[in-house]
């Protein structure tokens, strides 16, 4: 028990990490908004014309006008943490020796992200599926909180997204220092030069090492942004195509016609967050010293 309180905790502490990560983005979003607002004289109000309407909108809209809407994605990140946590706390508390059929999925899920995590690093995967399995998790609640009707998916915002690369930035970079050493991290990101020949072209492969490791969280946080955007857009575009095909009727609804747009939606926020978890994974194991490569190639081979 006490090593499961201690995941957790881990757990609620990196989901808190992920929850906030956008604040600092949104505050800058503000900041610029107060500017354009100043410079436009006119009132910069939150143009959202993408998203269907979501609770905190509906009843706490007016708290969140203007250059404030930036704050409704990092509300529900906290949502979807508190989701999570409350899951989890649940299938902790319960005794092991009567697991329902909840506490058996969620165990399968976990054992399956294990899985996913081993298949790539290997041995110390133990090490790094508490963050990887977070992540997933996280971005998988936050995606399909864009399909329940009156929530919305924080992961549909920039700023959610490049929070969260940059969260898999720092730690990849930490482990990086952590594993290899000051030295041994400088001599990775050098491209691990060997021979005379590979040392000379240190000059030319350090510059193009750093700078693709700024562009992993680039390219993580745009891939994810556009696919949820797009859903919601899609969603969006149906649902009002819908109500007007019974506009006619003057009812309070319209022709469910998003629903199989629903469905694909739910593949698609599933293999999003796969993805993004699987190069985040990737990433790591790319920055591990090169014989746990080996070793875990070896473990595959057998």
């Amino acid at each position: 028990m006490t090593s499961k309180l201690k995941r957790l905790t881990f757990l609620a502490a990196a989901l808190a990490v992920l929850a906030f990560a956008a604040l600092p983005a949104v505050a800058a979003d503000e900041h610029a908004a107060v500017e354009e607002h100043a410079a436009a004289g006119e009132h910069a109000e939150a143009s959202d014309l993408y998203h269907l309407p979501n609770f905190i909108s509906i009843f706490w809209g007016d708290r969140l006008a203007g250059d404030r809407a930036g704050y409704l994605d990092p509300l529900f990140s906290a949502i979807a943490a508190l989701i999570i946590m409350t899951v989890l706390l649940r299938v902790a508390s319960r005794p092991t020796d009567e697991p329902s059929r909840f506490h058996v999925a969620i165990e399968m899920l976990v054992d399956g992200l294990y899985g996913l995590v081993e298949g790539a690093i290997g041995p110390s995967a133990r090490r790094y599926t508490p963050y990887l399995g977070t992540l997933f998790m996280f971005i998988l609640i936050n995606n399909f909180m864009g399909l329940v009707p009156f929530l919305h998916a924080s992961t549909s915002s920039i700023n959610t997204t490049v929070s969260l690369a940059l969260c898999t930035f720092l730690y990849v970079q930490f482990i990086g220092i952590k594993e290899n050493g000051p030295l041994g991290y400088l001599h990775h990101l050098a491209g691990s030069p060997r021979s005379g020949l590979e040392w000379g072209f240190v000059p030319l492969m350090f510059p193009l090492h750093v700078l693709g490791e700024f562009i992993k969280p680039l390219s993580l946080s745009l891939r994810l942004f556009g696919n949820i955007m797009g859903e919601d857009k899609l969603l969006a575009v149906f649902v009002v195509l819908g109500a007007g095909m019974l506009s006619f009727a003057h009812l309070p609804f319209g022709l469910p016609i998003q629903v199989p747009i629903m469905f694909l939606a739910m593949l698609t926020s599933t293999i999003q967050a796969l993805v993004f978890t699987l190069l985040s994974t990737i990433y790591i194991a790319l920055m591990l010293p090169h014989g746990e490569h080996e070793h875990a190639a070896a473990g595959h081979g057998h």
